[in-house]
């Protein structure tokens, strides 16, 4: 592979779960940076926005993108926010393709709710506040380099090879060798 690709979207769009198959498919490495957070702060996600807040995950989040991000080409994982911070667009667009998970309230509602590791669902109104998340990020989302339709009922291997064939089709050459 020639760059990066970056999974970006909404959390429980398939970022992990499609990004680590895809890594798998083209024999390349996979890193999740929120699992990289983790590690670096010895603690969950959800512990640092407690501890620390939102502000101080958003500026680790960065660094941590672009140590990843220095690496040899692989499939990155971001966090849903990520891809909202202008500097992490540049950072990506620098060293990578992104590519836009994109799901339905309905389809992420059905993948979220009942998980409580979500720090920004943890609301009076989870499904509310996912919907207005939504309504705030597909516009900023909608900059990516391509944008992959999330929804289906695929299974991870069948969704990992439409979106190899999505990437072919968008950006001929980026997955052969150098």
């Amino acid at each position: 592979m020639k760059r990066h690709i970056v999974m970006i979207g909404m959390m429980g769009a398939g970022k992990t779960a499609v990004g680590s198959e895809l890594a798998r498919q083209l024999r390349v490495s996979f890193t999740d940076s929120d699992a990289e957070i983790e590690t670096a702060a010895a603690m969950s996600v959800s512990e640092i926005f407690a501890r620390d807040g939102e502000a101080f995950f958003r500026d680790r989040e960065t660094q941590i993108l672009a140590r990843i991000l220095q690496g040899r080409p692989g499939v990155v994982s971001t966090g849903g926010g990520a891809w909202m911070q202008a500097g992490n667009r540049e950072l990506i667009a620098a060293r990578g393709l992104s590519v836009w998970l994109k799901c339905d309230l309905v389809t992420l509602w059905q993948r979220v709710r009942q998980r409580s590791t979500r720090p920004l669902l943890r609301t009076a109104d989870p499904k509310g506040t996912l919907a207005r998340l939504i309504e705030q990020r597909y516009p900023t989302y909608a900059e990516a380099d391509i944008t992959f339709d999330a929804n289906s009922n695929d299974s991870i291997e069948t969704a990992a090879r439409r979106l190899i064939a999505q990437i072919r089709r968008e950006v001929p050459g980026l997955l052969e060798a150098k």
